[in-house]
């Protein structure tokens, strides 16, 4: 599994120079040793990405402007109360900080025993790391000149978001996969909260206001503790101790007193789906995703139609397979 291999360690080596200033420490044996099994190292991170433009070009060109990526208050929605007696800045509940800057980053880096890259993105203080984000618009253009393009079309625009990341997980798995020498498994945990997301989206008159993500068992019909615990196992039981990390992530029963949206991926080259014949594919599995989503106001022709609600959106057993033609 060379090639998932050198990724991990392209992958420790380019995160080095944002820990540039950071304190970089050894692992405590004891409180990581229920997840990796031993010591490794721990890089402390703060950043903030801005992107002018991202383009992907075939024939005609998919464009996404505008892109800022940091702290809760990145994404420049109103994490205030303007009408609070100090003029308007009490914090919202839960957040850790509101600054531009994506902080309070604490990446742990391990080798498992059997080879696998085990790395794990926290916060130095233990309570959930507020992000923020904004993407001013969506296109899709022609490939004419600008000054005489005939066909440009916005899709999405004033796209911001802000919410907390509890956990993410990430284990390079150096397993063979369906018998295929020099091949492995990225896998995917996260347990985060979404809780504001407004766009627009133009070319159908849709706008959408204070969309939120939250836990399977922030509100509406629960699961217990055993229930979250069996929806979210995985057959392949790569490590029992993130495994019940992330369901007590998703049930609300952890010392956050929070239930999280959980989603869990595994990504890896392998065959296509059914009948196609591809082979050497992206393959993306997602094993559970699971979440409660609103919409405070759904806008259409400048007009509130009204609120929307799904409790309990479970998404599982979904198999992708990407690749060109």
């Amino acid at each position: 599994m060379k090639g998932l291999k050198k990724l991990a360690l392209v992958t420790a080596i380019a995160a080095a120079p944002f820990a540039a200033n950071a304190d970089l420490k050894a692992l405590d044996d004891s409180a990581m040793g229920n997840v990796t099994g031993q010591a490794g190292v721990t890089i402390e991170l703060e950043t903030r990405v801005s992107i002018g433009e991202f383009t992907y070009t075939d024939e005609g060109t998919f464009a996404v402007s505008g892109i800022e990526i940091g702290g809760a208050d990145a994404s420049g929605l109103t994490l205030t109360d303007p009408a609070s007696p100090d003029g308007g800045y009490d914090p919202q509940p839960g957040l850790v900080t509101q600054s531009e800057l994506l902080n309070d980053l604490k990446i742990d880096i391990d080798v498992a025993a059997d080879g696998d890259a085990v790395i794990h993105v926290g916060s130095n203080t233990g309570a959930p790391i507020d992000w923020g984000m904004q993407v001013d618009s969506m296109s899709l253009r022609d490939n004419v000149e600008a000054s005489s393009a005939t066909q440009n079309t916005t899709l999405i625009s004033g796209l911001k978001a802000w919410g907390q990341l509890a956990a993410l997980d990430i284990r390079v798995d150096t397993k063979d996969v369906g018998g295929i020498a020099d091949t492995g498994t990225l896998n995917l945990d996260a347990a985060f909260t979404v809780e504001q997301m407004d766009f627009d989206v133009e070319f159908l008159g849709v706008g959408i206001r204070d969309m939120k993500i939250v836990g399977a068992n922030a509100g509406g019909a629960t699961y217990s503790d055993q229930e979250m615990a069996d929806l979210l196992g995985d057959d392949n039981g790569e490590d029992p101790a993130l495994e019940g990390k992330l369901a007590a992530l998703a049930s609300g029963n952890n010392p956050l007193g929070q239930s999280f949206a959980v989603a869990r991926l595994d990504v890896y080259k392998g065959n296509g789906l059914g009948a196609s014949g591809a082979t050497d594919v992206l393959r993306v599995d997602v094993d559970d995703v699971l979440m409660d989503v609103s919409v405070a106001e759904t806008i259409i022709g400048g007009a509130n139609i009204g609120t929307i609600g799904i409790d309990n959106l479970h998404i599982s057993d979904t198999k992708l397979a990407v690749y060109g033609h």
